[in-house]
Parts: C-alpha cells; sequence; structure tokens
C-alpha cells in the first residue's frame, strides 16, 4: 500500500499492492513552510495510518535537515521529529528513513534543484550563501537503498539515513546547473553557513553491492537525466 501521490509515493508505486508495507509518502511538499494546518494534515492521516494498519510495516520518510544546525529548529524539522516519535510509540512495525535531498520528476519548486532551475530559467534573483552544503541524492538511487533494505527481515531499529555520502557547496550546484542550461543566474552571495553532517555507515554495504557511484560527476549526471526536457 502506497499513500501519497508526490515524487516519492510515485518511486515507490511498486509496494502499491503489497499489503506487507504501507509506504506512507503524504508528507508536507514544502520543507520552508510554517502553516500549522499542513502539519497537522499530515498527523492526522498518519494517526489514521497507525490505528488502521497495525499489521503491516509502516514505512516513513522523515528528513536529514535535522542534522543542519540550521535548520533543526525549523517548524517543518521539529514537525518530522515529532513523527517519528509518534510512530516510534504507537506502531509495532516502524521503518523510519531520513531522507536528505532526493532528485526527480516532480513540479514541486520547493526542492532543492526546482528552485534554482527555476530562478535561474527565469532571471528571479536569488541570494547563495557562500559556505553552505546540501546532500543530493537521485530519487532512483533513494529507492534502491531503501527497497534493499525492506526487502531484508523486519526488526526494529533505530531511523536510517538515506542520503549521499558527500554533500556539495550551493555554489557547485548552482554553476552546475547555470552550466547545463548555458544561463547566467542573478544571485547575491551572502555570508551564512548550512551544512548537514550526515553518517551514512549504515548504507555503506547498500551502495558497494548496488554499484551505486557518488562520484564527482553525479551532480552533473542528475541534472542531465531529469532536466534536459526544461
Amino acid at each position: 500500500m502506497v499513500v501519497g501521490k508526490g515524487m516519492i509515493a510515485s518511486r515507490f508505486a511498486d509496494y502499491k499492492d503489497n499489503d506487507r508495507f504501507v509506504i506512507f509518502a503524504s508528507g508536507v511538499s514544502n520543507s520552508q513552510t510554517s502553516i500549522k494546518d499542513e502539519f497537522e494534515r499530515e498527523k492526522n492521516l498518519l494517526i489514521h495510518i497507525i490505528n488502521n494498519h497495525k499489521d503491516s510495516i509502516l514505512v516513513y520518510f522523515s528528513t536529514c535537515s535535522i542534522y543542519d544546525p540550521e535548520k533543526k529548529s525549523t517548524p517543518y524539522v521539529v514537525h518530522k521529529l515529532e513523527m517519528e516519535s509518534l510512530i516510534m510509540e504507537q506502531h509495532p512495525m516502524p521503518v523510519i528513513f531520513r531522507v536528505s535531498n532526493p532528485i526527480g520528476l516532480t513540479k514541486n519548486r520547493h526542492t532543492v534543484f526546482n528552485y534554482f532551475v527555476d530562478h535561474i530559467q527565469n532571471d528571479i534573483p536569488f541570494f547563495v550563501w557562500e559556505n553552505a552544503e546540501r546532500n543530493i541524492i537521485d530519487i532512483d538511487d533513494m529507492f534502491v537503498i531503501c527497497d534493499a533494505i525492506l526487502k531484508k527481515p523486519y526488526e526494529k531499529r533505530n531511523p536510517i539515513n538515506i542520503a549521499n555520502p558527500v554533500n556539495y557547496p550551493i555554489m557547485n550546484i548552482v554553476t552546475t546547473i547555470e552550466y547545463h542550461f548555458s544561463k547566467k543566474g542573478i544571485y547575491t552571495l551572502i555570508k551564512g553557513e548550512s551544512s548537514p553532517s550526515i553518517n551514512t555507515e549504515d548504507i555503506l554495504p547498500i551502495i558497494k553491492e548496488k554499484r551505486i557511484e557518488f562520484n564527482e560527476n553525479y551532480l552533473n549526471k542528475i541534472i542531465k537525466k531529469y532536466f534536459s526536457g526544461e
């Protein structure tokens, strides 16, 4: 069973008819929001799922932003941690994936790549923090790692980080997008630091087994894969 209609829900469509799992992918789509109704909607739906699917493994997607000192106190991150606690306390078979920034085909303009692509292509001014970094992962690579974990015998464990072993400076992301579209963005460099410190040790064996290459060409590969039709 898959709950949700967004990018993650679509990628986990193979689980739609699998009653062993409930893939909860109907969370708040804009991590910058502070609208309480959005958080309450997710919470109420999650409580409904918890109460009505005790016999299935409940898979929830949280966020690696909890490891970013500049973001860990935002309403979105605080909400995600509350949902983690709710699931761990009230559901007998929880699996919590803390995901970084999955990139794929989506109309959600609030994702890292979509934000910069939209601003660069439409000549919209934006700010770039000089010393900020973001962790980027292809939605397909994210799925492969999660899928490998879910296919193992179930065991209740702490939340699992699903992320790229390395972060990328935001300036690298911006210049990669500029190069791809042959267009200069209108941005102002400002002083600021924001960088998650994510431990990926638990998933490194899967990354090796599945031959996922998080190399120097990873950013370029993602933008070519998902934005060549822009």
